[in-house]
């Protein structure tokens, strides 16, 4: 007979005991699984949706200006399923276009997507936030916003409104009016009817013009009916679209007045505040990638606009230097008459001429002359 094999029993016994230890577990996890299946879902751990209305300033009918928030809500609903809904609201359908920070404040709406410049009545350092005659250009703008403290001093600005604002559009300068007549000298504005907005309006008061100021929906009736002479508001797509050109022939440029135009999502402060962090980063993350967008679609679109100005009768025009020089010299009074003012007025605005003082090192070396 062969020699008996002494790990024969051992291993048995091995088998056996792992057999045993491998029912207990697996025993163990159906007994843990069941519990977890009926165990009652933590309510708090549960991320809550976000359904806010939002009415805007501007028709999401006009290119660039008014349709960007539809982008920033399509994006918040695809990146979140659908968790993150934006219901944007026409102008005056829910609130009056002017008053929609105001309705943001008293919580009669979550949030809203506006021109800050409209505030300028209740808060009068808004237009520097908003739009700048003689300004920075829509990047300096950015990037004094995002890495030269203007978003800290925006946030500042509307704190104690209960108001949180988050940059989420801008568009490159518009154009500086449509008008029946031609400007060759600052005496032309003498007396002319003219809407205008933000601190452009009360430049142009200064040079005796009677400044109006109505919502884009009603431009084109009061230049129309002769209410008013004249009229700024947006971009040339823009001001295609509301009809300017079919009753005023002549449009000026550079936008001196609105360098660029920057719109903010702005959102109930206590509302912000009681969101998580994660939803807060999603919302600026979009406002932020609408930034961008906004600029780009804007800039896109302009040329062609332009280019069927002759078809229509359309005189493009530009104002003479010497009439330029004196709009500064206007404007540089109004805003420092705005600084003597306003203590926040003059904190922005020292911010913000510090910070082009520093960008000019940057720009007047790293870009091309214009006269190239």
């Amino acid at each position: 007979m062969s020699a008996r094999n002494p790990w024969s029993n051992r291993t048995a016994l091995v088998a056996v005991v792992l057999s045993f230890l491998t029912g207990i577990t697996g025993a163990l996890a159906l007994r843990d699984g069941a519990e977890q299946a009926v165990r009652p879902v933590d309510e708090a751990a549960v991320v809550a949706s976000i359904h806010w209305r939002i009415p805007v300033a501007f028709g999401t009918n006009l290119p660039a200006l008014g349709d960007n928030i539809l982008y920033v809500a399509d994006s918040l609903k695809a990146a979140t399923a659908e968790r993150i809904s934006l219901q944007v609201f026409e102008p005056g359908m829910l609130i009056p276009v002017f008053s929609i920070t105001e309705g943001v404040r008293d919580r009669k709406i979550e949030a809203g997507y506006t021109w800050l410049g409209y505030d300028a009545g209740k808060i009068p350092a808004t237009p520097l936030v908003s739009a700048v005659p003689f300004g920075m250009e829509p990047w300096e703008f950015t990037a004094w916003y995002y890495e030269g403290g203007g978003r800290a001093l925006t946030d500042e600005l509307y704190a104690p409104h209960n108001v949180q604002p988050i940059l989420c559009g801008i568009i490159g300068p518009e154009t500086a009016g449509w008008f029946r007549k031609p400007i060759d000298s600052l005496e032309d504005f003498q007396g002319l009817k003219i809407r205008f907005a933000g601190l452009g309006g009360i430049v142009l008061q200064e040079l005796g013009a009677s400044v109006t100021m109505i919502p884009g929906g009603e431009i084109f009736q009061a230049l129309e009916k002769g209410a008013i002479d004249a009229t700024e508001f947006s971009l040339p797509v823009v001001d295609q679209q509301l009809g300017f050109d079919r009753v005023a022939k002549f449009n000026y440029f550079p936008g001196w007045h609105q360098t660029f135009t920057a719109a903010h999502l702005v959102v109930n402060r206590d509302v912000w505040q009681a969101l998580p962090d994660q939803d807060r980063a999603l919302i600026d993350m979009a406002c932020t990638a609408g930034v961008i967008r906004n600029l780009s679609k804007g800039e896109a679109l302009q040329g062609a606009v332009m280019a069927g100005f002759a078809a229509k009768g359309v005189s493009p025009r530009k104002f003479p230097l010497p009439i330029l020089r004196e709009l500064k010299k206007v404007t540089d009074k109004v805003l420092d008459e705005e600084a003597r003012k306003d203590p926040a007025f003059a904190r922005i605005r020292a911010s913000q001429q510090a910070f082009l003082e520093t960008y000019q090192n940057w720009k007047s070396h790293a870009y091309l002359p214009r006269d190239f």
